[in-house]
């Protein structure tokens, strides 16, 4: 049995819990303990708060677990990034009144910076020869500046409409972060075989996001440069029709270069385009 640990709650848990249903991993969170096991996988969830996974997994507790890329570095725990999950992404930055004049790093020179992320942050500004003041502060770090508890904050920013309502601007990015997971070490033989096939489920999953697949009736006499117009993941499959001079083309696309590609295709005539979702990709 793989033991996982997550997040108990947040948009974390979420994207996590989406992820492990879209792998088939079935978990029941109705009625969510602290230990819950898959009915149809050799893989139990444990249930943390955020900064208590990287320490569960460095100590064995649990076996691997899908936490923040942020929470891991603070943690500094000795455990292994293992696969990049792509979500949950963030940024770690520092940001000041929005009426103050900014024009670089040495601003932050002997000034207050609240932040729940010190060793970061110490890092940062040891790197970059600033001298600062860290007060630590653990939830609503953005209220800190406003009844003058800090000159700055260092905290997450995803859409940064926090900072916006806080009446703060962010002025430097420090650290891009994303869910990541993390194992432990030392997993046994067993365990790391049972690991191999989540990720292979995991992999096969995020493959096919944002791709589409997409079916099309073209003239035959254009295949050739239809084809030079697809980038899918290998040659496209042609099948003849039954109306002699036309074929049937099918390929994936992806969602970012979609829109471009379909208007080439309707140049080049093609007809009766179909385009369905992908929820999983074997490459």
């Amino acid at each position: 049995m793989l033991r996982i640990a997550v997040q108990s709650k947040g948009r974390l848990f979420d994207d996590t819990m989406a992820l492990l249903s879209e792998a088939d991993i079935k978990i029941s969170t109705s009625k969510r303990t602290l230990l819950t096991q898959a009915s149809n996988f050799p893989v139990e969830v444990l249930f943390l708060r955020d900064d208590d996974i990287p320490q569960t997994i460095a100590s064995g507790v649990a076996d691997i677990g899908i936490v923040g890329e942020n929470e891991f570095v603070e943690r500094n725990e000795k455990a292994d990034i293992i696969y990049r999950l792509g979500f949950s992404k963030c940024r770690l930055s520092l940001a000041i009144h929005k009426e103050e004049n900014y024009q670089g790093l040495s601003w932050f020179n002997g000034k207050k910076i609240a932040t729940s992320y010190p060793g970061i942050l110490r890092n940062f500004l040891e790197r970059n020869g600033i001298q600062a003041d860290i007060h630590v502060i653990t939830g609503s770090v953005e209220i800190a500046p406003g009844i003058g508890l800090a000159d700055a904050i260092f905290d997450i920013v995803s859409s940064g409409s926090t900072l916006i309502s806080n009446n703060l601007k962010e002025v430097e990015v420090v650290m891009k972060s994303e869910a990541v997971l993390i194992g432990y070490p030392g997993l046994s033989p067993e365990k790391k075989t049972i690991l191999d096939e989540l990720l292979f489920r995991i992999e096969a999953v995020k493959a096919a996001e944002d791709k589409k697949y997409v079916l099309m009736n073209a003239p035959t006499d254009k295949l050739q440069e239809i084809i030079e117009v697809l980038p899918g993941v290998k040659s496209p499959t042609i099948m003849p029709l039954a109306t002699e001079g036309w074929s049937s083309v099918h390929t994936v696309l992806d969602q970012k270069c979609f829109w471009e590609i379909i208007g080439k295709l309707k140049a080049l005539g093609a007809q009766g385009i179909l385009v369905i979702p992908i929820e999983k990709m074997i490459l």
